[in-house]
C-alpha cells in the first residue's frame, strides 16, 4: 500500500484502458485481420498469423526454431517501476507458453513527453530491466514515440526445441486442463481505478501481475502436453475457445474447479468488473453453455475478465497427468494440480460450464 501512497502521479488516468483489458475486441480483431489476399507461403514459419497463437515460430534447424512475440499496453498501475515490471513479464510470458526460453528483448514505449516528467519513463525502464535480469535476458535496446497516453511493452525473442514447441490448437480429446495462476486481476484492476481497491489485496494482486511464467519452458519439454497458451485480455473464456475451436473439439469446464482470486468474488459481487468482460462476453455467448447448478452471474463476472499477465493454461493427455502435477509441485505450484476441464468430442456448444 506504501507504492499507492508514495506515488505523487496517478499513471491509469493518462489512460483510457489498463494492461490487457486495452486490448482490441475479439470480434474487431477477427475483422481487422481478415483479408482476401493470397499469402505467401514461408515452409520454415511453423506458426504465423493463420492461426490464433501466442508468438510466431520460425524454424532454424532440425532441432530449434526462433520465437518472435511483442506485447504492449497503457497502464494497469499508478507506480511507474511497478508498471514496467508487469509489461516486461507479460510480453515475456507469451515465450514461456509455446514452451520456450526467452534470449533477449527490446523495449516499445509511448510515452505524453509533455504531459509526464520523464523520470516517469525511466522508471518504466527500469521495472523493465528488473524483470529482464529475472528472466535472465537482456533489455536490449528498443523504440519510442511521442504518444498522447503512455504506452510501454517489450518484443521477445526466444528459442526452443522443435520437438518442444507447443501450439493452442493441437489438444486432443480426453485431455485435461490445468491452470497456473488464479483468475480476476481485471476485476481488482477495476477496483483500483475506481478507488475501491482495499490495502491487503494491493500485493496478492500485483505480485500475480509480475510473476513469470517461467514453468512453461519445463511443461513444454514433456511430451504428454499437447497444447499450451497464456491467460491475457481475451479471459480465461476467450483462450479456452481459441483451444477448444482450434483443436476442433469441445470441453467440459468445472467451474468449482476454476481457481479464483477471493478478492475478485467479493468486487465482482459489487459489480465492479472491467468493461472489456462486457465486449469478451458479448463474443464468446453463442459458444457457452451453463449446466444446471452454476453460479451463472459469478461466472459471467469473473470467466471472461481480461487478464494481464495471466497464467498458462495447460492441456495434457491422461498419461501425462502425474507427470505434470510432479513438475509443478516441484516448482511451487501446489495449488495449481487439480483439472479445471476436459477436452470432448466436438459437440453443439464448445464450452459446456458444469
Amino acid at each position: 500500500m506504501d507504492q499507492i501512497q508514495e506515488n505523487k502521479i496517478a499513471l491509469t488516468e493518462y489512460a483510457h484502458g489498463a494492461g490487457c483489458g486495452c486490448k482490441i475486441a475479439p470480434a474487431v480483431l477477427q475483422e481487422i485481420l481478415n483479408t482476401h489476399a493470397t499469402l505467401p507461403f514461408y515452409d520454415k514459419l511453423l506458426v504465423g498469423n493463420d492461426s490464433n497463437d501466442d508468438a510466431a515460430v520460425y524454424q532454424l534447424n532440425d532441432e530449434e526454431a526462433l520465437i518472435s512475440t511483442t506485447d504492449f499496453f497503457t497502464p494497469i498501475v499508478d507506480d511507474a517501476f511497478l508498471f514496467g515490471q508487469i509489461a516486461a513479464a507479460n510480453a515475456v510470458s507469451d515465450v514461456y507458453a509455446m514452451g520456450g526460453n526467452p534470449l533477449l528483448a527490446v523495449a516499445i514505449l509511448g510515452f505524453p513527453v509533455e504531459t509526464l516528467p520523464v523520470s516517469v519513463a525511466q522508471q518504466m525502464i527500469e521495472g523493465a530491466r528488473n524483470v529482464c535480469a529475472t528472466a535472465k535476458i537482456p533489455l536490449a535496446g528498443g523504440h519510442s514515440i511521442d504518444s498522447r497516453e503512455p504506452i510501454f511493452g517489450l518484443a521477445v525473442n526466444g528459442l526452443v526445441k522443435t520437438k518442444h514447441l507447443k501450439r493452442n490448437n493441437t489438444a486432443t480429446e480426453g485431455d485435461y486442463l490445468l491452470l497456473t495462476k488464479p483468475i480476476g486481476v481485471g476485476i481488482l484492476s477495476t477496483a483500483q481505478k475506481r478507488k475501491k481497491l482495499l490495502p491487503e489485496h494491493y500485493e496478492e494482486w500485483t505480485q500475480q501481475m509480475i510473476k513469470l511464467n517461467s514453468i512453461g519452458a519445463a511443461l513444454g519439454a514433456i511430451e504428454g502436453v499437447t497444447a499450451m497458451t497464456d491467460i491475457t485480455g481475451f479471459g480465461l473464456l476467450g483462450h479456452l475457445l481459441e483451444m477448444t475451436k482450434g483443436s476442433n473439439l469441445s470441453m467440459e469446464l468445472y467451474y468449482d474447479k476454476v481457481p479464483i482470486l477471493a478478492s475478485a468474488r467479493q468486487y465482482a459481487a459489487e459489480r465492479i468488473i472491467p468493461d472489456a468482460t462486457y465486449r469478451n462476453w458479448n463474443a464468446y455467448n453463442p459458444f457457452v453453455q451453463f449446466e444446471a447448478g452454476v453460479n451463472v452471474m459469478e461466472a459471467f463476472n469473473i470467466l471472461p475478465d481480461p487478464q494481464t499477465n495471466g497464467g498458462l493454461l495447460v492441456a495434457v493427455k491422461e498419461e501425462g497427468l502425474e507427470q505434470v502435477r510432479q513438475r509443478l509441485i516441484e516448482n511451487g505450484y501446489d495449488s495449481f494440480t487439480e483439472p479445471i476441464g476436459r477436452m470432448i468430442a466436438r459437440n453443439e456448444k464448445v464450452i459446456y460450464v458444469k
